[in-house]
């Protein structure tokens, strides 16, 4: 267990100092902004799908290493996949994050996350780029909120 402690630690610390998609995309046909109230996390979401597909997705903001890891983490594994498949990732990644259940692979490296359960003021900030990206797939203009 302790070795699976230190790798959350880990890549947390490093998707955190190193994020991975951030930045705007200028040419973006996807957006949306979230906001964590609880910790003050605040996310910006740019996306290019083309058909069914999330081509590229970028992220900016500020906010806790969780916020901005979960984040980064998301943009590398959605990008690629299929609407319906991100929505799919989005609801394993949230039972993830509040049970600690990995389901059946599904989620690759987000795996790593699945110690936030034990912290549940820390699920909304693993969250917020979810619920952002979930608002911005479903065309909704409002900012998503994790309260």
């Amino acid at each position: 267990m302790d070795d699976l402690r230190e790798l959350y630690q880990e890549v947390i610390l490093d998707h955190n100092q190193n994020p991975q998609n951030f930045g705007r995309l200028e040419a973006a046909t996807h957006s949306g902004d979230g906001y964590n109230p609880l910790c003050g996390d605040r996310l910006s979401l740019t996306l290019d799908v083309r058909g069914d597909s999330v081509n590229d997705i970028r992220f900016s903001g500020s906010g806790c290493a969780i916020s901005k890891a979960s984040a980064s983490i998301m943009t590398t594994v959605v990008k690629g996949k299929t609407v319906v498949e991100t929505e799919s990732l989005f609801d394993a990644f949230h039972k993830l994050v509040t049970t600690g259940d990995a389901g059946d692979g599904e989620l690759g490296k987000l795996a790593v996350m699945a110690g936030v359960h034990k912290y549940p003021v820390r699920v909304k900030c693993a969250t917020l780029a979810w619920h952002t990206l979930k608002n911005c797939l479903s065309g909704k203009n409002e900012v998503a909120k994790t309260e």
